[in-house]
């Protein structure tokens, strides 16, 4: 039985369109307005919703995500108000909603009681980015049983090997780090960030629905990826500059659905 995270991709393969993920960071601007703002993006035209829990050290973000985590986290913002926010949306919207988070939370909270907060408020899969495959047996049998996808990163230092192993243990799709560094915007797609997309292609081919992020911000850096075989394109940072910003609240939705919309035409035929 496919997820609703595959079944997206399988629905949008028909109509030859490529997923677009958006990605937030969970709280903001504020924890009561934080649905609103994942509303923008729905309403903008993203086909996951990936929000980020807060996290004090987070280390594969670049400067304008961690400068939002601490953000959230002066606000008060816990890996419980993240499931209430999840809940929020959920309770309007059908969206696969993806939860970034760094292993630290799930461990101080467990894992089982973890994942049963995943499913009860209706999160559908995780990235862990500092949880490597050869760890986590235990994460990957209790997110089975509470029917999350367990989505693992591969990066340009990632081995033919490894790949193959970490293909096999992701569901939902596979992350893959575009480049070398951090999160962040950037001006352009390196060609070596397109070479990678064609290199791992025929490793997720069949398999895996392959998602590439970090440095994708515009419509056409959307468009490269896709075109280099790419079945969706994860968008962080050029959303969550608009978070950070010092704006009315009104003005920054109707700019985070105008980015999305702009991003997920990109996204089409």
């Amino acid at each position: 039985m496919k997820s609703r995270i595959e079944e997206v991709f399988k629905n949008l393969k028909k109509r030859q369109e490529a997923a677009l993920i958006g990605y937030l960071t969970a709280g903001l601007p504020s924890p009561a307005e934080a649905p609103a703002a994942a509303e923008a993006l729905i309403q903008g035209g993203v086909d996951v919703l990936e929000l980020g829990v807060p996290f004090s050290d987070p280390i594969a973000d670049g400067p304008t995500i961690q400068a939002s985590s601490n953000r959230a986290l002066s606000l008060g913002v816990t890996p419980e108000t993240v499931f209430s926010i999840v809940s929020k949306i959920r309770s309007k919207h059908q969206i696969p909603i993806v939860l970034l988070t760094y292993y630290n939370p799930i461990y101080k909270m467990g894992v089982n009681r973890f994942m049963e907060a995943c499913r009860n408020s209706g999160v559908n899969g995780l990235v862990v980015p500092d949880l490597p495959i050869e760890e986590a047996d235990e994460y990957r049998r209790s997110a089975k049983k509470h029917n999350v996808d367990t989505i693992f990163l591969a990066s340009p230092a990632t081995s033919v090997d490894r790949l193959r192993k970490i293909v096999d243990a992701t569901s939902g799709f596979l992350y893959l780090v575009s480049l070398y560094g951090v999160t962040g915007a950037r001006s352009q797609m390196n060609v070596s960030s397109l070479d990678l997309v064609k290199r791992f292609k025929p490793y997720t081919e069949g398999k895996v629905n392959l998602a590439v992020g970090f440095g994708i911000s515009k419509p056409e850096h959307v468009k490269s990826v896709i075109a280099a075989g790419a079945d969706g394109a994860i968008v962080g940072s050029a959303f969550v500059k608009l978070l950070n910003e010092d704006i009315p609240v009104d003005k920054m939705l109707k700019q985070l659905q105008y980015l999305a919309t702009s991003l997920k035409t990109a996204t089409k035929p």
